[in-house]
């Protein structure tokens, strides 16, 4: 891949910040991942599967593959809806217990990547980055 393409500089900085967090958070048992995703249920309540890959800019495919794990483990489950055809995925009280213990984890991966960044450049870079899911939405 050329040395200036977007989507591969993008991936190499997913991967090498995804690993970084994993390192820290990884002995709650969860991935970063993972965590993303109770953390995005925990907050917006139960959601279809459909609605909720496209809340977290997710393929439904990936969504679905990333879940089974975390349906396996009990911390998600699949709900009645309004409607039949929509499976809304919940956060069980498994998740939510998941969710605390790893949380702590993450605040301090957290704090960690604005030190070694410093606050103005890693505000930037998150401005940059919604701004970039806005750009190619």
């Amino acid at each position: 891949m050329p040395a200036n393409c977007t989507a591969g500089n993008l991936r190499q900085a997913l991967r090498a910040v995804a690993q970084f967090y994993d390192s820290v958070i990884g002995s709650s048992g969860l991935t970063v991942s993972q965590f993303s995703l109770l953390s995005t249920l925990d907050k917006t309540g139960p959601m279809p599967v459909g609605a909720l890959a496209k809340y977290m800019v997710m393929d439904r495919t990936t969504l679905t593959r990333n879940l089974k794990p975390l349906e396996r483990s009990g911390f998600v489950e699949t709900v009645p809806g309004a409607d039949r055809r929509a499976r809304p995925i919940a956060i069980t009280p498994a998740g939510k217990a998941a969710l605390a213990t790893a949380r702590p984890l993450w605040t301090e991966a957290q704090r960690e990547m604005v030190t070694r960044f410093g606050i103005e450049d890693w505000a930037s870079l998150i401005g940059q980055l919604r701004h970039a899911v806005e750009v190619v939405r």
